[in-house]
């Protein structure tokens, strides 16, 4: 709720502090006197526009501070520190403080705004403000001017079974339309996703005859080369070969061989190891090079025998398989590598692309339960909105009927939608019929401006218990009303206050007297310059003012015996339960 308001330099105030605190204030005072300037300072820490004029004449700024006493733990204040702000703990720490200040600029009106002691965009204040105040007057905002709005009240009005309701039928909205989404979404796929399994089928098919082997394709270009140059490979092994062993003794030019000097040397070195045995390892080594020798004459020999007889027809064979490889590296390569492993994730992305059908099946099957499920909650949710409809109506009418409009009618109209959203089927509109015969209409279209406070005051009242707002301020509530309607009104303004702290600007001693803090805006003029100030006036005071208001005289005996009548009554209703 709202402690004080402190204003310097708005309007003909230059400075002044309003104190308000809990339960029900009224604000009185003469014709000029500034009232609707405690309004304006109000909108202006709401993050409203200032209006122009609204610095004082010869004053370089207008400063508006506004003194809330939030919950220390609730939304407000994580939201005053997300906006680099801070509340000030008070008492037992079961309550913060929270600074609000606006200021425009007398030069060129610019605005300043500050929350919690940040800097913040005037905008920012609005967004705090529907948390914390609502403003009821003749050119403000409504708070259930709005179908969103108008129908969050008549879900809260229901109470929690209607809003349990509205919960379900969100959780199914979303769960059908993100099912309803995947099918969709998998059925515009199909076409692709069966192209592509078309695609892999032919890749397939390509591959699994060929059966490809890692580095097979290097494996066949090395044979090929060998077979390819197999006349010039066995002529060189020949040649040496013959080197080693040495050429049979009908050639040409018999040579002598490798092997056969080997042994030579070998018989040299035994004559010579019987004059001195150190020579006898040297013996050993010429051996082994001697076996090594005959061992790769039999290798080399065996080679020539092996390529005498391979090879023959072979060639083109393996022509054929490195194109065929050559083939499937063009389709699924760059290389062998990439072909096989392209050929394992093809079969393992088939077997999901083969599953779509029943994929998409089983999905159109969860969304037509989910869009059952949606209908079905949506259905029980209008029924139950009709129904609280219902009851408001009665119970808002009845309320008018004592607020000086006892012909009119709130109509809280539950219509179809024509589609199911995440609130339901229905739009909700609060309508008025202002007088038999007429049409009902939008409660802001239907209502002249008095009415239209009157209107909203009903709706606050019976919305009061199910949809608590922490402060509610009405301008001028009782403009066209006196008499025992204004007596209503004061009576419905004080119940009111049990829920919500409550802010009222009044011209009416029948509904300041059921206040519980009465303050007055009080003008003086020097004959030049027109001040006011604002004062929180005791029992006596107040006594003098609601004689005022209802004579006009502050003085008059009768009046102040009205006037202690009137307080008398309002005193029989209790301010909080």
């Amino acid at each position: 709720m709202i402690g004080d308001i402190e204003i310097r330099g708005l309007g003909v105030i230059d400075e002044a502090a309003l104190p308000l605190g809990a339960g029900f204030t009224a604000i009185t005072g003469e014709t000029g006197a500034g009232k609707t300037m405690i309004v304006t300072a109000l909108g202006l820490l709401l993050g409203g526009r200032a209006p122009a004029g609204a610095v004082r004449n010869g004053a370089p700024k207008a400063v508006v501070e506004g003194r809330w006493l939030v919950d220390p733990a609730g939304d407000v204040a994580a939201l005053v520190a997300d906006a680099g702000g801070d509340v000030e703990p008070v008492g037992d720490g079961s309550t913060a403080e929270l600074l609000v200040t606006r200021q425009i600029s007398g030069t060129d009106g610019r605005s300043r705004a500050w929350l919690g002691g940040a800097s913040v965009p005037a905008g920012q204040l609005a967004e705090l403000g529907e948390r914390l105040v609502v403003v009821h007057g003749q050119s403000d905002q409504l708070r259930l001017r709005g179908e969103r709005a108008q129908r969050a009240a008549l879900d809260a009005y229901g109470g929690d079974a209607t809003e349990r309701l509205r919960d379900r039928v969100g959780e199914a909205w979303r769960r059908a339309r993100e099912t309803r989404e995947a099918a969709d979404e998998l059925r515009a796929a199909l076409d692709a996703r069966q192209a592509e399994a078309a695609e892999l089928r032919t890749l397939i098919a390509a591959i699994e005859p060929v059966e490809p082997k890692p580095g097979e394709d290097a494996e066949l270009v090395a044979r090929i080369e060998r077979v390819a140059n197999r006349e010039e490979l066995r002529a060189a092994v020949a040649e040496a070969h013959a080197l080693l062993r040495g050429t049979d003794e009908v050639a040409e030019r018999p040579r002598p061989s490798a092997e056969g000097l080997l042994r030579d040397a070998r018989t040299s070195i035994e004559r010579g190891v019987r004059r001195d045995d150190l020579l006898e390892p040297l013996g050993r080594a010429l051996d082994d090079i001697v076996f090594a020798i005959d061992d790769l004459a039999i290798r080399l020999s065996g080679y020539l025998d092996d390529i005498d007889v391979e090879g023959v027809g072979e060639l083109d064979a393996l022509g054929e398989r490195l194109e065929t490889l050559n083939g499937l590296m063009r389709l699924a390569g760059p290389t062998l590598d990439d072909v096989i492993r392209r050929y394992g994730e093809a079969g393992t992305r088939l077997l999901e692309l083969d599953g779509d059908d029943e994929r998409v099946v089983d999905l159109e099957r969860v969304a037509e339960e989910a869009q059952d499920a949606l209908e079905q909650a949506a259905a029980e949710l209008t029924a139950a909105r009709t129904a609280a409809a219902t009851e408001l109506s009665a119970r808002v009418s009845e309320e008018l009927a004592h607020l000086a409009m006892p012909d009119a009618l709130l109509v809280v109209d539950v219509a179809d939608a024509g589609s199911i959203g995440a609130e339901g089927a229905d739009r909700v509109s609060f309508l008025l019929r202002p007088h038999p015969g007429a049409s009902p209409a939008p409660i802001s279209k239907a209502a002249s401006g008095g009415e239209l406070s009157r209107v909203m005051l009903a709706l606050e009242v019976v919305l009061a218990a199910a949809n608590p707002v922490p402060t509610l301020v009405f301008d001028e509530v009782d403009a066209g009303v006196g008499g025992a309607a204004a007596i209503e009104i004061g009576r419905r303004l004080r119940r009111l206050a049990r829920t919500s702290q409550v802010v009222v600007v009044t011209h009416l001693a029948q509904v300041a007297a059921f206040a519980t803090n009465h303050v007055r805006i009080e003008k003086a003029n020097d004959g030049e310059v027109t001040t006011s100030s604002i004062r929180r006036l005791d029992d006596d005071e107040r006594a003098v003012e609601i004689t005022r208001l209802l004579s006009g005289l502050a003085t008059s005996d009768t009046g102040r015996a009205h006037a202690a009548e009137l307080l008398a009554l309002a005193a029989e209703e209790p301010a909080a339960r």
